[in-house]
């Protein structure tokens, strides 16, 4: 290979999404990229021998050794033993990402819960905790009190295991200055604003730039479940919806979230179903929340319930087969496929994914949705399994909140932060 196809090799990383070519780079940069290069193959093909990293990244075996060498120093690197190799001689150890060291913290503040998680260099969930809290109209002080209060447990948890979180990323059910390129782009970081949480009751809301010494970026949590499961291996152009007290929907487009100009895309439950309907929290009137937002599915099904996991007792009474909360769910999946036809025949999707708490009540709302996109997706073919249950489920925000750091250091494995 020559130096000019083995630098073409080196832009290139293995089962790496929305990977945009570098320009030139200094030589540190370009070790930078070589690095998150044979990172990414290890992450892609793991167990892998130097030998074998070489020849899928494309770098002489001297260079993938040299690089090995710093990624078993700080940790994102593990040696297995002899690694099978068919060829003649002494095998060489097989690397595979390391369970201990560098880790990501996700945080997730919704209506009625905290929780906290810190996932591994593999995306595995290693330590968590999820507390119910009614966080609907309270002031964001105690909130954010306690949710560092939760975070300190889980990290402690992590700790012990020997990981190390490096950053952590907020869940919000919100619109946020997450502070990236309004164009696009799977990013998360810069800026910590919450600029409108209606269903928690927060505007224009500065978060500090820093959780229990860790850099601390917030980011809407439609978004970051749409994220865990495209880095989960999920389609590179799809809908995703995310739902519970307030219904909010993510676009991936080639692999990439899109933000729309100012970084608001995605209000899907503030897109009017019938415009002659009742009068929004937004203002506005016959958003798709006045019909199958939770308050409003609960209100439907004439059930009274506590401010605790009301998606999980809703779908116990729809197990029951009561006729009246059947009703309500069906309301409410038309609802839900009336507002996805119109994304739908916007920009034609691959896929459509109901996430969040609603993934639990797919099974009385899949229906609905699948008639009205049936009936109103007429112009591009469109098939009934285009529309999926996340397998993720109410996990999706937090996970995705945790994997940010992860892939950050994925990305740049050489870059300071990853050194604690």
């Amino acid at each position: 290979m020559t130096s000019v196809d083995r630098s073409q090799a080196a832009e290139r990383r293995p089962g790496e999404r929305g990977f945009e070519q570098r320009g030139p780079a200094s030589q540190q940069g370009m070790r930078r990229q070589n690095l998150a290069l044979v990172l990414g193959a290890v992450a892609a093909h793991a167990p892998l021998s130097r030998a074998d990293a070489a020849a899928v990244t494309g770098l002489t075996r001297a260079a993938v050794s040299s690089l090995v060498v710093e990624l078993l120093r700080d940790g994102l690197v593990v040696e297995l033993g002899p690694a099978p190799s068919g060829r003649v001689g002494r095998p060489g150890n097989a690397l595979s990402l390391s369970p201990t060291g560098p880790a990501g913290l996700g945080l997730e503040v919704g209506v009625e819960h905290l929780a906290a998680c810190v996932v591994d260099l593999s995306g595995e969930i290693r330590a968590q905790a999820r507390i119910p809290a009614g966080n609907r109209g309270r002031a964001p002080e105690p909130v954010l009190a306690e949710l560092a209060a939760l975070a300190e447990q889980v990290v402690a948890e992590a700790r012990a295991l020997g990981l190390r979180p490096v950053g952590a990323t907020l869940a919000v059910p919100g619109l946020v200055d997450s502070g990236t390129d309004p164009g696009g782009g799977n990013s998360v970081g810069g800026g910590n604003s919450v600029v409108h949480a209606p269903n928690l009751g927060w505007r224009a809301l500065a978060l500090p730039g820093t959780l229990l010494g860790l850099p601390l970026a917030v980011e809407n949590e439609a978004n970051l479940g749409a994220l865990a499961e495209l880095w989960r291996g999920g389609a590179l152009d799809v809908v995703h919806v995310s739902a519970e007290a307030g219904i909010g929907a993510a676009l991936v487009v080639g692999g990439r979230l899109f933000r729309g100009a100012r970084g608001f895309a995605g209000e899907l439950g503030h897109v009017p179903v019938r415009p002659d309907g009742p009068v929004c929290a937004c203002g506005s009137h016959g958003c798709l929340e006045q019909y199958a937002g939770e308050l409003a599915v609960l209100a439907a099904a004439g059930l009274d319930l506590p401010p605790a996991d009301r998606i999980a007792v809703l779908a116990q009474h729809a197990a029951a087969g009561e006729p009246r909360v059947l009703a309500a769910l069906e309301q409410a999946g038309t609802a839900l496929g009336t507002a996805l036809a119109g994304a739908v025949n916007l920009v034609d999707p691959a896929a459509v994914v109901l996430g969040g708490a609603y993934a639990e009540l797919g099974e009385w709302l899949l229906p609905g949705m699948r008639r009205e996109l049936a009936e109103r997706v007429l112009v591009r073919p469109w098939a009934d399994d285009a529309l999926s249950v996340s397998a993720l489920g109410r996990r999706g925000p937090l996970l995705g909140a945790a994997l940010v750091t992860i892939r950050r250091i994925m990305d740049d494995p050489g870059a300071p932060a990853v050194h604690g």
